[in-house]
């Protein structure tokens, strides 16, 4: 190769690589350390708990200024907190939104004061924020598979017949839009699986306890249930020992999460499987992070792997549980 070949061929590919990079977002110098805010949705569960622990340990190991606010479920306080951030400059922005639509405008926001934001967990209207557009990237579950998958165990399990009570995620969140439309995409095709009623228990145990009261009450023709996540199929099996059933013998739970808990509960007997979330984000967001800051080129979705437990393997994952 000649040098004018060689210049004419660099030439091209710094041109591709800028057409790559040319979505508008905000730039970021490479630095030894950042001050980042990490915005949580709220902290009442051990999921949360969990990935908190994991973007504040992260932090510490990295020695990078994490400047941490927590919502208490409460999207307006959490795009309150998003503009506090942008207020004070930071290098850049961690979210996990409570809620795909009162989220967005923060979002675009953000990329106007020239902040690159990374969305964690749960995601943002993507009708009007896109991932490597709006912000860089969205680190997460799939949550639709999730429900998938728990719908095929279900099915599997139940042999194609059951009666279900769905317990649904938070109104208006993407995983619990996702996880009820990847599960009822499912047993479309499973005539013998029927959700008798869909309510949501906003993904806590108290409320999923709650609502479990008095959907068996109402439905007591009930053979199996759908929580949305661990900490409310918890919950349901506190309620429907209350009301003389059996979970696990005459009435069979799947979730999703894969916490500790849920795991102790397939041990027992009491859940029959949880697919895994994981909530450890702290490594792969703040690299994500690093990358992008050294002008690699950021997929726009960054999908974890996630398990899936049951009884045969719940007693031997349980150490590696959050």
């Amino acid at each position: 190769m000649n040098i004018r070949t060689a210049t004419v061929s660099a030439a091209i590919a710094a041109l591709t690589f800028a057409a790559a990079q040319s979505t508008g977002l905000p730039k970021l110098a490479v630095k030894p350390t950042y001050r980042v805010c990490f915005n949580q949705s709220e902290m009442d569960n051990p999921w949360r708990l969990a990935q908190t622990k994991s973007m504040q340990d992260e932090a510490k190991r990295l020695g990078w200024q994490l400047v941490f606010t927590n919502a208490n479920g409460s999207a307006a306080k959490q795009a309150s907190d998003v503009r506090s951030c942008i207020a004070q400059r930071v290098d850049a922005i961690f979210l996990t939104p409570r809620e795909e639509k009162p989220l967005t405008p923060v979002v675009l926001e953000a990329k106007r004061a020239g902040i690159p934001m990374f969305i964690i967990d749960r995601n943002v209207d993507e009708t009007v924020a896109k991932p490597g557009r709006d912000f860089v990237a969205f680190i997460g579950s799939d949550f639709y598979a999730e429900g998938q998958r728990a719908a095929e165990w279900l099915v599997k399990t139940t042999k194609g017949k059951a009666k279900v009570i769905e317990l649904l995620g938070s109104t208006g969140s993407s995983p619990a839009i996702a996880r009820e439309k990847g599960f009822h995409d499912y047993i479309a095709k499973h005539p013998g699986i029927e959700v008798l009623v869909s309510q949501t228990g906003n993904f806590t145990r108290d409320e999923g306890r709650k609502v479990m009261e008095a959907l068996i009450q109402a439905h007591p023709d009930a053979t199996a249930v759908y929580a949305h996540n661990d900490e409310m199929a918890l919950g349901a099996i506190t309620a429907l020992e209350a009301a003389g059933r059996k979970p696990g013998k005459d009435i069979t739970l799947v979730s999703i999460d894969g916490q500790k808990s849920a795991l102790e509960a397939i041990i027992a007997g009491k859940l029959g499987a949880t697919v895994e979330c994981n909530p450890r984000f702290g490594v792969k967001a703040f690299q994500t992070l690093r990358d992008y800051a050294a002008g690699k080129k950021i997929a726009p979705k960054l999908i974890n792997d996630d398990r899936f437990f049951d009884i045969s393997n719940a007693k031997a994952s349980l150490n590696s549980a959050f």
